[in-house]
């Protein structure tokens, strides 16, 4: 996506943004890109929906970058500055806050669940570990496909960045394998419909979660199912326009809208653009779009 030169560059305006996944302390994370999103876009509910910083990885030895501490700030300054209601609940990989669970500070609240309420019904927004089976009842096995998982990305990297090199697109294996191996894509599906069963016995109409980094915006069966995504791959999150529809929203389609430069993922490569310094105030004059339902 080509920006045109003379094009406004815009913050986007939601009721509610819901990101998963980002995994802080992984070397192959788009923090850079998590934190632009988070930055430019304006809401009054930020649902950080589990595994933001990967316990498992910094426990073995992962790395901590100046990027994964901007895109705490930029959470920080919605907070602060923006006066933004957060939750954070916690996932798998992040799971050392079940230790701290539930617990409100300030307009921060961390805890396992959360109702979200619209005129349409209620959403629970769950991370979803507690329906992976792998995950719930041999977490050492979770840990070690955690590792391949890490390694196949280290791997993907390489390759990626030698198709860049070549002028061709990147390409994610995580993803391929999920859409062509049968036990992948019979996970995924037995995953939605437990979740389905427990948004049905809550009384909710719709569920939101992420852990599994299939982002989804669809009906499964009575209830409506959104997975977030992750930002380890897909880039994505889950919006709540201001006219109270839903969709998934992808980075790339963020810096369309918005008519930014999109931030490289060639690591060292920065993409500078006016209003990308810390300070909130030097784009008190940016325009900004209220989000609807896309056409």
């Amino acid at each position: 996506m080509i920006t045109p030169p003379d094009a406004p560059i815009k913050k986007l305006r939601f009721k509610t943004i819901i990101i998963s996944d980002v995994h802080l302390g992984v070397p192959e994370c788009k923090a850079v890109q998590a934190s632009h999103f988070l930055k430019h876009c304006l809401c009054e509910k930020l649902l950080l929906n589990g595994d933001i910083i990967d316990g498992w990885e910094l426990k073995r030895g992962g790395k901590w970058t100046a990027e994964h501490t901007q895109f705490v700030r930029s959470v920080l300054r919605k907070m602060t500055k923006e006066k933004t209601e957060t939750i954070y609940l916690r996932g798998n990989h992040d799971d050392i806050l079940d230790r701290f669970v539930p617990i409100i500070l300030d307009n921060l609240c961390i805890t396992d669940e959360h109702i979200h309420e619209t005129p349409h019904g209620r959403y629970l927004v769950i991370h979803g570990d507690g329906f992976d089976h792998v995950v719930a009842n041999h977490k050492w096995l979770a840990e070690l496909g955690a590792v391949g998982y890490n390694t196949m990305l280290r791997l993907n990297r390489l390759y990626n960045a030698y198709r860049i090199w070549r002028g061709k697109q990147p390409f994610s294996f995580a993803k391929w394998v999920k859409a062509k191996v049968k036990g992948a894509v019979s996970h995924v599906g037995n995953y939605e419909t437990q979740l389905q069963e427990l948004a049905r016995q809550r009384g909710c109409q719709g569920i939101i979660c992420g852990h599994i980094h299939s982002p989804a915006n669809k009906q499964v069966g009575t209830v409506h199912y959104l997975n977030s995504g992750d930002w380890v791959e897909s880039m994505t999150a889950v919006v709540e326009n201001m006219d109270r529809t839903w969709e998934v929203i992808t980075y790339d389609q963020f810096c369309e809208r918005t008519h930014r430069t999109p931030k490289s993922l060639i690591p060292g490569v920065p993409h500078d653009e006016p209003g990308d310094d810390d300070d909130m105030d030097s784009m008190e004059n940016e325009a900004i779009e209220t989000s609807s339902s896309p056409i």
